[in-house]
């Protein structure tokens, strides 16, 4: 009986978060190494799935950047960053589109449904919603911009597509491929690409399941685990560099989206089970929340 008595106490706190959120947009990253863990991955598919089911508008968008390697390294390609950023020629560009588009894609989508909720891929390979250009990057050095191939980034969003499908209560699943007018696809990090349609559905949460629990104050002390943080505190860690390495581009990518009207983004550890719904219907968060 106490147990019972403990999850009805669990649902009254979360009560009013369902209500707050009801027929609000919220896009959700996965990538990192969430992805590589079935488990994990089906868990956080459930969670998603009763997202939708207590009234929220989920839209999904993925990387997978350690497929994308080991494929390469299957077909005799050595990867090489620039910057941080994959280099895409037209040999990495094929293995990269067929492994989130397809593979990668395909199997949320596929488990989505398994799971009882409804899912639909929006790609090139279906109807894409993503419009890309070409992406150069400064070089620090001075002199030419870096040309890292088929590599892009966001420009435009299919609002209505999007919309369309989270009102018909199917949630959108988009790799991060972007294509331009032409047809022409560009490798497009994810998460960018999800902070470009958390602008463009004007979403009331953007979340990066990540592989850490958050930002912390100091890696090696997890009670340094920041649970609230502005912008302008942001910018003040990445100037000291306690917000480093690949934590910086997710951390910029979440200043953009809150200047463009996101009202808040969250940074959660997807490895952890339920992790997304303990951020979001919770009184108390596990992970680090960004607002403007």
């Amino acid at each position: 009986m106490n147990d019972a008595i403990r999850k009805a106490d669990v649902l009254i706190e979360a009560m009013s978060w369902i209500r707050r959120f009801r027929d609000r947009l919220v896009v959700i990253k996965l990538g990192g190494s969430a992805l590589e863990d079935p488990q994990t991955v089906r868990c956080l598919l459930t969670d998603v799935i009763f997202l939708e089911t207590v009234g929220m508008r989920p839209v999904l968008i993925h990387g997978g950047g350690k497929a994308i390697t080991a494929a390469m390294k299957n077909s005799g390609l050595e990867p090489r960053f620039v910057q941080g950023r994959r280099y895409t020629d037209l040999a990495t560009l094929e293995i990269v589109a067929r492994v989130l588009a397809d593979e990668i894609c395909g199997d949320l989508v596929r488990q989505i449904l398994e799971l009882g909720g409804q899912a639909a891929a929006f790609s090139y390979l279906t109807r894409n919603c993503l419009k890309g250009e070409k992406l150069l990057l400064s070089n620090d050095a001075g002199g030419a911009a870096i040309d890292l191939g088929f590599v892009g980034q966001v420009v435009d969003v299919d609002r209505e597509l999007l919309t369309g499908s989270c009102q018909a209560g199917v949630i959108p699943v988009i790799p991060s491929i972007a294509c331009d007018d032409a047809g022409q696809r560009y490798n497009v990090n994810a998460d960018t690409a999800a902070a470009a349609v958390a602008r463009a559905l004007d979403a009331e949460k953007l979340i990066f399941l990540s592989d850490v629990p958050g930002i912390y104050l100091d890696r090696t002390d997890p009670g340094t685990l920041v649970s609230h943080l502005n912008g302008v505190r942001c910018r003040e860690l990445i100037a000291r560099g306690v917000i480093d390495s690949g934590m910086v581009p997710k951390v910029d990518a979440a200043l953009d989206a809150l200047a463009a009207g996101v009202r808040k983004v969250h940074i959660v550890d997807g490895r952890m089970p339920h992790s997304l719904l303990l951020e979001i219907y919770s009184d108390h968060g596990i992970g680090t929340e960004i607002v403007g």
